[in-house]
């Protein structure tokens, strides 16, 4: 017999004892792209992908639509990944704050009205020209260029 150990997450203020797996999910509609301001650490108040945590057990898939659906009320079918990166930021002092490997995947929008919840402080569909304009994560921004001439 096999026994599974879990191991909490570290709370607010401490640091990770390993890395956390997260995914973000890519979706167009009408030419533009489901953005979200984010409203914590890391990277407050920047535009990026939405997204989050894989929970244990969960597929990569399964975890990018009910993180969408958490954050921006919107119903996707997360496909195959396309983008595979380490989110790492240090304090002061040199200690890992975060460190997150984050899996991008692209995503068919089905449905459902936009709306901002969970982490997310705003949601919204973004145009090219709207995309300069904003404090759009660096990496959102090269991916989008890169992959989709977006932006």
């Amino acid at each position: 017999m096999t026994t599974e150990r879990i191991i909490a997450e570290p709370r607010e203020g401490s640091f990770p004892r390993r890395p956390v797996a997260a995914v973000g999910a890519v979706v167009f509609r009408a030419e533009r792209v489901l953005l979200v301001r984010r409203g914590c650490p890391p990277s407050e108040n920047l535009w990026a992908i939405p997204g989050g945590k894989v929970s244990l057990g969960e597929t990569l898939q399964a975890a990018a639509e009910r993180e969408i659906l958490e954050e921006t009320g919107v119903t996707i079918r997360a496909l195959e990944p396309i983008y595979t990166f380490d989110h790492i930021e240090r304090d002061a002092s040199g200690r890992i704050r975060f460190h997150y490997v984050i899996v991008d995947l692209r995503a068919e929008y089905l449905g459902g009205s936009i709306r901002s919840g969970d982490d997310a402080r705003e949601a919204r569909w973004v145009s090219p020209g709207e995309m300069e304009n904003l404090p759009v994560n660096p990496r959102t921004r090269d991916l989008l260029r890169r992959q989709f001439q977006f932006g």
